[in-house]
């Protein structure tokens, strides 16, 4: 466990799962013994504020499923979870003008509770897809914790809209679990398994809803508070550039040139601050679509080239010489030699 206030690349506040006791209870497991069995500290959970890597807590929840026999663990973690359980980001979420301000807010600041995966929001002929992905390799259990952050997010979307409110589809990228029932009492929307990404779909119009509840002065309080841990992350450039891509790369809009016009700089400067991190663009670029090509391969169904086509290459076979340069393997190696994900089917 990392001290209260630590943050570095690739962890996450605790608040995000503080509801792993009270499920492993509920399935009549010890959450101290577990704890103790994942290597973690027994008093892990004390305080929201307390941070885990990313992968431990990947690993801690792919021993809940091991020991629960429960493949929808995630689901019912995160459908516990909202926007208090984000800390300070989720407050100021709550005390936006609007909806659209919200997922806005959530998506630029979510960096300071989760070092992991990236927000998204994009905005497609009349309809919003307000998604999830995580960019850290190497995560077990990666699908448990992305269907409990799309719990979280429906949560949010209730909080912000109402307890009645519908995503109008709910998608996730991997294979449909052995029973969908738990999915569809939550959710209470249509699912669509073997996505392209994990995410909420639902009229655009729902953005332009006022939140009533929301108090201006309090707002200018959190957000002085956000501006203070921008302004001591800001030299963590590489990491900005990994979050950046994986929403870009989900856009098709991954270009040197487009990533950089977001950080608002040329091409040349782009590349000229990750070399002095020690990185390039090209080599930030092949680990993010290494990673996601890894969960699309071990999680879904999805053909290679509906995966190619989700990471924007020409077809099939550049992808596959792509993924043979990076793991040695063809994708359809790797995919027949991947063990199921904890959890699901193969």
């Amino acid at each position: 466990m990392q001290a209260k206030g630590a943050f570095g690349e690739g962890v996450v506040r605790i608040g995000g799962a503080a509801a792993i006791p009270a499920v492993l209870r509920d399935h009549g497991v010890d959450p101290a013994e577990l704890l103790a069995e994942a290597g973690l500290s027994p008093g892990l959970f004390d305080d929201s504020d307390n941070m885990i890597p990313f992968v431990s807590l990947g690993h801690l929840i792919a021993i809940c499923v091991a020991r629960t026999g429960c493949s929808h663990f995630g689901l019912l973690v995160g459908q516990q979870g909202g926007p208090a359980s984000l800390g300070l980001v989720g407050f100021l979420v709550q005390h936006s003008p609007d909806v659209e301000t919200a997922l806005r807010t959530l998506v630029r600041y979510l960096h300071h509770h989760d070092r992991g995966a990236v927000p998204t929001l994009a905005i497609n002929e009349g309809s919003a897809i307000f998604g999830y992905a995580i960019y850290q390799p190497g995560v077990e259990a990666a699908e448990q914790i992305a269907d409990g952050a799309i719990a979280v997010a429906c949560n949010i979307m209730r909080r912000l809209c109402g307890p009645d409110w519908q995503a109008g589809e709910v998608l996730f990228a991997h294979r449909a679990p052995p029973d969908i029932g738990p999915f569809r009492r939550f959710f209470r929307s249509p699912l669509r398994f073997d996505a392209e990404q994990y995410a909420l779909v639902f009229p655009a119009e729902w953005l332009t809803r006022p939140l009533a509840a929301a108090d201006p002065d309090l707002r200018r309080l959190l957000q002085k508070q956000i501006d203070e841990l921008e302004a001591r992350t800001a030299g963590d450039f590489p990491h900005q550039v990994r979050r950046v891509l994986r929403t870009a790369l989900l856009t098709h809009r991954a270009a040197a040139n487009e990533v950089a016009a977001l950080f608002s700089m040329h091409v040349r400067t782009l590349n000229r601050h990750l070399r002095a991190s020690g990185t390039t663009f090209q080599h930030i670029s092949d680990e993010v679509r290494f990673e996601i090509a890894r969960q699309m391969l071990d999680d879904s169904t999805m053909t290679l080239s509906e995966i190619a086509a989700a990471l924007d290459y020409a077809d099939a076979s550049a992808f596959s010489r792509a993924f043979s340069r990076w793991s040695g393997v063809t994708p359809g190696c790797w995919r027949v030699e991947r063990p199921a994900s904890p959890g699901g089917e193969r």
